[in-house]
């Protein structure tokens, strides 16, 4: 005989975060089917049976909330560490269009070979690097949450919210490593990308891992 259960669940933030966890709840054998509204943060389920307690765990494995219980958070999740390294490389090549483009433009313009070292036009030219980075990466990560049938808005909005961290402790890192390859000259180090790959990638990375975790938002 079927019965239905609603669930209060935290932590969902998006369409994204809602499906995970209506998919996680339609993968238990007995049930039925599930709606889950990230905006009202309730899941009804239908189900044969099965017993509430299961449902909970599945949800709180995920990284959800529920009830405010959470998971217990460890390092040691091979495949979580897996799936933030793919959200990192998003992240990381969203980066890199935006600050390679800039500094690769200082290069071959000129235009900040006559900068005196740390003046005020030094700062503005060494910041817009970042910003472009961070605009070119959250349009793609926009554009990634589109294709998966969201909204432009909650894409938007999404992208702004559950990455920016991520974005600009990437960018962060990047322009200092190819600042320490140039000493301060404003312009793109060829030597100095391998660095800045890497080092970029890294910086965020258990961030990425904790957030996906603790609190299950990483829904590009």
């Amino acid at each position: 005989m079927s019965e239905t259960v609603s669930i209060d669940v935290g932590g969902m933030t998006c369409t994204g975060c809602s499906n995970r966890v209506k998919n996680a709840l339609e993968e238990i054998k007995g049930v039925n089917f599930a709606e889950v509204s990230h905006e009202s943060g309730i899941a009804i389920i239908q189900h044969n049976n099965v017993p509430k307690d299961l449902m909970i765990s599945s949800i709180l494995s995920i990284g959800y909330t529920v009830d405010g219980q959470i998971a217990d958070f460890d390092w040691k999740d091979t495949p979580l560490w897996k799936d933030s390294a793919y959200n990192t490389s998003w992240c990381l090549i969203g980066c890199s269009i935006g600050e390679f483009g800039t500094l690769a433009y200082y290069s071959y313009s000129g235009v900040t070979s006559d900068l005196v070292l740390y003046s005020s036009m030094w700062y503005f030219f060494a910041i817009l690097p970042l910003i472009n980075g961070l605009t070119t990466s959250v349009m793609l990560e926009t554009f990634l949450l589109v294709r998966k049938s969201i909204d432009f808005s909650t894409a938007l909005s999404t992208a702004l919210g559950m990455s920016f961290i991520s974005m600009l402790m990437m960018e962060i890192a990047m322009e200092i490593t190819d600042l320490l390859f140039t000493k301060g000259d404003l312009g793109l180090s060829f030597i100095a990308i391998p660095f800045m790959l890497t080092i970029g990638f890294l910086t965020p990375w258990p961030y990425n891992y904790w957030r996906l975790k603790k609190y299950g938002v990483a829904c590009h």
